[in-house]
């Protein structure tokens, strides 16, 4: 038996691939759209891909198990469970077989049993593999969004993302049942989940590759509550707002995603035509780094830097519907085939082009060439706000608002800066913050992008603020 994972660190996934030395043959599980990666991985070690599943339908990425089957010639093995309202639309079309709880399939000498661990999502499957020549006990459980390292998979995405009213506590309630099954199972099982730390998918998620069935029953949270009743109340607390690309992954995922046929480097654009499409009103995405941007940039442009919070922001704010074009940084060679890839892995196909970073400085003399976002010191902040002068905006997560916030500041998360523009006058001084500084960037490029005169960033947002000793409340009161 061979087994292989590939992690995407932009999205905290895993997948893996699961071969049977013997016979050649292999599995993959939870693949994500950059199906080459797979085929390699198996030729690398001989193998060659006959079979392709999935845990669930996913909500952070576009899923690749169809493409992947298609391409490989394998045979698609989907979850049957879920219910008549929530099955896998495509299902029939792809040819797919579809899973029960307690089926199991072969590949080569390797045996999979199915179970229906549902909680997380209505369909959710987890795979206990056997190696059979060897024994025949399970020696592992790829558990997909069920059982993290240190935490298990959130039950309210179905009601907050794919808008399935009503069926967030009553989701906790599977969850757990599922969970007490499961805690059945051989204290030795090796446990393969599906993200990694960073994933919201859960909470608090361990950035531990793999765990054991044993060590999550000392150490995970969710085995250790004192009934039904109390986890419900402790895995619906504080779960984060679920990015807003999350319910048009799971309608993709659901429905079918469209055959990606390869990552393909955008066109460069004529860096001569990036001012007149930005004023224009093409979105132009400008990657660069925060500072980068906040120095000096083109008007019209935003700003969604090329890090690890890539794929959530620019889920949350570009369109999936309308094209636009992005600017990369001319000191990273490889920047721009990054973030094509980042954006495929989301679904977000309609790139027309893109621009050199170069580009944002050429100079013309009739022209304003360029933008810049202020930064003001929370102790500066202060001294304006008593004139009510300035207004000041915290767009940080909900449940962080509720945790602590600057006194009479309003929140306005993030992904929903672009739908509140109305209760912002637009001609008068704005400050944006969040914890540190890096989502409010991104917000001061919107708004800026979107007709405000006057924009700056907190430096250091609310972090700073509370660490200066300025007033800060909860709430609650």
């Amino acid at each position: 038996m061979l087994l292989k994972r590939l992690y995407d660190a932009n999205l905290a996934q895993a997948s893996y691939l699961v071969g049977c030395q013997a016979t050649g043959e292999a599995l993959v599980i939870d693949p994500n759209r950059d199906v080459e990666q797979y085929l390699r991985a198996a030729k690398d070690e001989g193998l060659r891909v006959t079979h392709v599943t999935e845990t669930h339908i996913h909500a952070d990425f576009v899923s690749g198990s169809r493409e992947l089957a298609a391409t490989a010639g394998a045979t698609l093995l989907l979850s049957g469970e879920g219910g008549a309202d929530w099955q896998y639309a495509f299902a029939a079309d792809a040819g797919a077989t579809l899973l029960h709880d307690g089926d199991h399939f072969m590949v080569g000498n390797l045996r999979f049993d199915v179970l229906h661990t549902p909680g997380h999502t209505p369909e959710h499957l987890t795979f206990l593999v056997t190696d059979t020549p060897a024994t025949d006990r399970p020696m592992g459980a790829f558990t997909g969004d069920f059982v993290f390292v240190g935490d298990v998979g959130r039950p309210d995405l179905l009601e907050r993302a794919a808008k399935v009213a009503g069926t967030m506590e009553s989701s906790a309630r599977t969850l757990y049942r599922s969970l007490q099954r499961f805690a059945t199972q051989p204290d030795y099982l090796q446990l393969f989940p599906g993200h990694g730390a960073g994933s919201a998918c859960g909470k608090a998620l361990g950035a531990v590759p793999s765990t054991t069935l044993g060590y999550e029953k000392i150490a995970n949270w969710a085995f250790g509550t004192g009934g039904e009743a109390e986890f419900v109340q402790a895995v619906l607390a504080g779960q984060p707002e679920p990015p807003a690309y999350f319910a048009t992954m799971k309608r993709i995922n659901r429905e079918g995603p469209d055959m990606l046929n390869g990552v393909r480097r955008p066109a460069r654009l004529d860096a001569a035509t990036l001012r007149a499409r930005a004023t224009g009103g093409h979105r132009i995405v400008d990657t660069r780094p925060a500072d980068k941007f906040a120095a000096s940039h083109v008007p019209g442009t935003i700003n969604i830097p090329l890090n690890k919070s890539f794929t959530t922001w620019a889920g949350a704010l570009l369109s999936y519907d309308d094209a636009f074009s992005i600017i990369v940084d001319e000191q990273c060679p490889g920047c721009i085939d990054e973030a094509a890839r980042a954006l495929a892995m989301i679904g977000l196909d309609h790139v027309d082009g893109y621009y050199d970073g170069s580009a944002v400085t050429l100079p013309r003399p009739d022209e304003r060439t360029s933008a810049t976002i202020p930064q003001i010191t929370p102790q500066a902040l202060r001294t304006r706000m008593p004139s009510r002068e300035v207004q000041v905006v915290d767009v940080r997560g909900a449940s962080e608002w509720s945790a602590g916030h600057i006194p009479d500041v309003p929140n306005i998360p993030l992904g929903q800066l672009e739908s509140s523009l109305s209760s912002l006058a637009l001609d008068k001084p704005i400050v944006v913050h969040c914890q540190s500084g890096a989502r409010s960037s991104l917000a001061a490029s919107i708004l800026q992008a979107r007709g405000a005169t006057d924009v700056s960033n907190l430096v250091g947002g609310y972090a700073a603020w509370a660490a200066a000793g300025l007033p800060t409340m909860r709430a609650d009161g």
